[in-house]
């Protein structure tokens, strides 16, 4: 798959993370097509983007035709655990995840399905931090599907560039008071603070290339984004 167009599948599109995704998705000419799904259209408007449209992310029964032949599903979508209650954060990261990963997986065989996961993730599923469980959970359902690969990412802190703002109030409101700082922090802490752009050179390189190893740390995922930048 290194010497062709892929084909790529973008869920969360308009978050934080996958708005540096699409970015990197366009810039690279190995995409051949870029395809958002979402319950709303998600921008920016790009002839290589093509948006899905659908309401319910936990049934994908009516449009199976239009998820077929992706290379890769670059899963982004998540919500922060603030305020929901345990069933609320598992349908959200666990029921959502695995209904759009069973479909696709039965789909494209031939798919590198990689999820952004957190660092702090709990593979072991029986952690007393609620979020980390269920995370972990997900993870590992995840990795029992029959795709080509799977990669889990667990980055730390995640610093914008380019303007790009999550959809999240409190992390806005982080990312404002600190903006300062986060150059000087992620340059001394290259391994706990990432960038949009590193994070979604490393997905691209993950479903270019491949990886060692199926969950990836911080440092992980920069050793990813190097090397993608390489290429």
């Amino acid at each position: 798959m290194n010497h062709r167009q892929i084909n790529v599948l973008v869920f969360g599109a308009s978050g934080m993370v996958g708005q540096g995704v699409l970015r990197e998705c366009l810039a690279d000419p190995r995409v051949g097509t870029l395809t958002t799904i979402g319950r709303n259209g998600s921008g920016p408007h790009h002839p290589k983007i093509s948006e899905i449209i659908h309401a319910d992310l936990l049934n994908y029964a009516a449009i199976e035709s239009q998820l077929k032949d992706f290379d890769a599903c670059l899963f982004c979508l998540g919500v922060s655990s603030a305020g929901l209650t345990e069933d609320d954060y598992r349908r959200v990261t666990y029921d959502l995840t695995l209904a759009a990963a069973r479909t696709l997986a039965g789909l494209n065989p031939q798919m590198t399905f990689i999820y952004v996961s957190g660092a702090g993730t709990d593979s072991s599923g029986a952690g007393r931090v609620m979020w980390a469980r269920i995370k972990g959970e997900t993870e590992n359902a995840l990795l029992g599907l029959p795709f080509k690969a799977s990669y889990m990412l667990r980055p730390g802190i995640i610093r914008p560039l380019g303007g790009i703002k999550s959809k999240t109030r409190s992390y806005r409101l982080f990312y404002a008071a600190f903006a300062p700082l986060l150059p000087l922090l992620h340059a001394a802490l290259p391994n706990q603070i990432m960038s949009t752009k590193q994070v979604g050179l490393a997905m691209l390189y993950l479903a270019t290339h491949g990886y060692p190893k199926a969950v990836l740390e911080s440092r992980d995922i920069g050793i990813a984004a190097a090397k993608a930048a390489e290429n």
